[in-house]
């Protein structure tokens, strides 16, 4: 059965059109479209309900070891009050998951997977699935946080990668410097029974709701990395070029063999930035070729709308010599090379 979050009915009544991702129905876009989301959160600020990713609450004094035993990342690096961009891998290397931990007190920590997986964060650490229990905001833009410093109640916003704790209308309100657009902004995690009056209020304040189309062209613009496409089975953080994510003198974890040996072996495919070099966007699933040889795939595409060109993320063989081409309707779609992030961005 899909599941819906508790805007669902809200969204509904904002015109939204409905997707179902991850299982459960979110919104894709609303009347103005994708296009007129994404240049809001780029120029303004924009809020998005991402109450379908997971939340898992690990606590007690054993709650850091068991996290740090299983993921990536060095969760001693940071402390409490901070967040954490972390994998969590299988024994082979591939990325089961890429998870965000909120530390929020001393033994007291959320941990946030993709919305389908949840279930591989509980077999892994434990702790309590309160995903149902309360609703998140991403309230994403150069303007977000003035927005936000009008209806939460804090000493100060939290800044990048940084936690604190607020109130809305005397609610708790747990603010985070996180998002997942390439723009500035925050994540806002309350009780679902405030959930609409703050959303609601922000965009009378004149922040713009925003659906799953924008989220995806906004992270693909920054070059930002999605499970299931740049990330999952046989892909592991150094096919994806996120190295930094994976500390390998913490102590064991899954996968660090694998990762060790891969080192050793040579790292192929490896995930590059791609553009058209005109409007025609990229296709994800495209396949990539060069002197008639297939050498990798495109694992995101789309259209940029600050570069105003196709752009994509895709994964070609370490050696792979230009030029190289998409095939597309029986003819050859000649493709570049390029860096990512793939605009400039506030």
């Amino acid at each position: 059965m899909t599941k819906t979050t508790a805007l669902h009915a809200t969204h509904l009544r904002l015109g939204a059109k409905m997707t179902e991702f991850g299982g459960y129905e979110m919104p894709l876009a609303y009347s103005e479209g994708t296009i007129a989301e994404h240049l809001a959160v780029r120029t303004g600020a924009g809020v998005f309900d991402v109450s379908h990713l997971g939340s898992v609450e690990v606590s007690g004094p054993e709650a850091f070891a068991r996290l740090q035993a299983v993921f990536t990342n060095d969760l001693a690096r940071i402390s409490a009050g901070r967040a954490q961009y972390t994998h969590l891998l299988d024994e082979n290397g591939s990325v089961l998951d890429d998870i965000i931990v909120w530390w929020l007190e001393d033994t007291r920590f959320h941990v946030m997977p993709n919305a389908a997986n949840t279930e591989n964060v509980l077999a892994n650490v434990g702790g309590d699935d309160i995903t149902d229990s309360r609703t998140i905001l991403a309230v994403q833009g150069p303007a977000a946080r003035a927005y936000v410093a009008d209806l939460i109640s804090t000493a100060e916003l939290p800044s990048k990668n940084r936690i604190i704790h607020g109130s809305y209308q005397g609610a708790p309100v747990i603010v985070s410097g996180t998002g997942y657009t390439g723009s500035d902004g925050v994540e806002l995690s309350l009780p679902n029974e405030v959930a609409e009056e703050c959303f609601l209020a922000l965009i009378e304040a004149g922040v713009k709701p925003c659906g799953l189309g924008s989220r995806d062209t906004l992270r693909l613009e920054a070059g930002l990395p999605l499970h299931g496409h740049e990330l999952g089975n046989g892909l592991t953080p150094l096919n994806a070029r996120l190295d930094w994510v994976v500390k390998f003198d913490k102590g064991e974890f899954p996968g660090k063999a694998a990762l060790l040996q891969q080192k050793i072996d040579g790292v192929s495919p490896l995930i590059t930035g791609l553009t058209t070099g005109t409007r025609a966007p990229l296709r994800t699933g495209e396949r990539i070729y060069s002197n008639q040889v297939e050498v990798g795939w495109v694992s995101s595409g789309g259209y940029s709308p600050l570069r105003k060109q196709g752009i994509g993320l895709g994964f070609l063989k370490a050696d792979s010599p230009e030029p190289i081409y998409l095939e597309r309707n029986g003819s050859m779609l000649a493709i570049e090379r390029c860096a990512y992030p793939f605009a400039a961005m506030n």
